[in-house]
């Protein structure tokens, strides 16, 4: 059966403004099984100030500088695309301004994701819903009211093609930390579909958002935690994320609702693991068998031991001899 839960291979900017490490992540996102690759598109005067005005003075600001150094152009992006259409996996970013939400238009992205900084930014959630595509929004650092707020920016255009996230935005993220029960809250507060921005370095918080019903998962990943740039330190590698997303469709696929409790696999073990009555000396036709003569052990027999009532105190028809099973018909009638 085919996975139901949309897994983010979440690039971001790790592809340290470089088009062919971007590609190489694209790759590593299709062998690790990924249904789609996200990329963050921040043009950095959309995002923040250039310098800060202090003392009497202007003082730049270095993350608008590592920004700019660290930014993808726009034929990069459509190159990018191009890429991933060719290699069978979606492309899409999260986009931060109008400029942005324009390119992923342009680029034809099934989805559009907004980060948990602009859950309180309602112009850019209203121009991103009216595009009238679906919207993932993470719910990081955000009140239960910020939320609702933001959800109803959201419908008022017309749009619930939504996806909630949610996420603590702790980089990494401790496990103990990530209020899983709040995935609960959310669907039963807004009444769509959810999902897990895992910021944790293992699958726990992934396998415990399955159970939950989550419909999409997004994890940040890169080829190198050791590179130079904002997010790579807290990303998995491509064998950990292959490792995680294998976690994830392992436990979708055990989740999911089997019409039979009982499969093959087990009914083999059930054979040795399970007791059955067999006779503890021979037991000749005519006589009543006692209690003392029923042994009740393994393997699995034709009478099992909640039957143990069937044959004490009744008379055999039949022979049973020592360590033979006793049956329903070796009993007189």
């Amino acid at each position: 059966m085919k996975p139901t839960i949309h897994v983010i291979a979440e690039a971001g900017t790790n592809h340290n403004a470089k088009l062919e490490t971007a590609k190489t992540l694209v790759d590593t996102a299709v062998s690790a099984g990924a249904d789609s690759v996200k990329f963050q598109i921040i043009y950095p005067e959309g995002l923040y100030l250039p310098r800060f005005w202090q003392s009497g003075r202007y003082v730049p600001n270095e993350v608008f500088q590592k920004r700019l150094s660290g930014m993808l152009s726009d034929d990069d992006y459509r190159r990018l695309s191009d890429h991933c259409r060719h290699q069978g996996i979606a492309f899409s970013a999260s986009v931060f301004d109008e400029r942005g939400l324009r390119l992923l238009e342009e680029l034809d992205v099934p989805y559009i994701k907004l980060a948990s900084c602009d859950l309180n930014n309602s112009r850019l959630l209203k121009m991103a819903a009216e595009t009238g595509r679906p919207l993932v929004v993470s719910t990081g650092m955000a009140s239960l009211g910020e939320i609702e707020h933001a959800v109803s920016a959201i419908l008022s255009t017309g749009n619930n093609l939504l996806t909630l996230m949610h996420c603590v935005s702790v980089y990494p993220c401790p496990t103990d930390r990530m209020n899983l029960a709040f995935l609960d809250l959310l669907k039963s507060a807004f009444g769509c579909q959810v999902g897990l921005s895992d910021h944790t370095e293992s699958s726990l918080a992934a396998a415990v958002a399955v159970a939950k019903g989550v419909s999409w998962i997004e994890k940040h990943f890169t080829l190198d935690r050791m590179s130079d740039g904002f997010d790579h330190a807290y990303a998995m590698e491509p064998e950990s994320f292959a490792g995680f997303i294998r976690d994830v469709r392992a436990c979708e696929i055990g989740c999911r609702h089997q019409i039979e409790k009982l499969g093959e696999s087990e009914r083999i073990t059930r054979q040795r693991a399970r007791r059955g009555l067999y006779a503890a000396r021979d037991v000749n036709a005519g006589e009543v068998v006692e209690a003392t003569d029923v042994l009740v052990v393994r393997p699995e027999a034709e009478l099992a031991p909640n039957q143990i009532d069937l044959i004490v105190g009744r008379r055999l028809r039949l022979a049973v001899c020592q360590y033979q099973a006793f049956s329903l018909a070796a009993l007189e009638l």
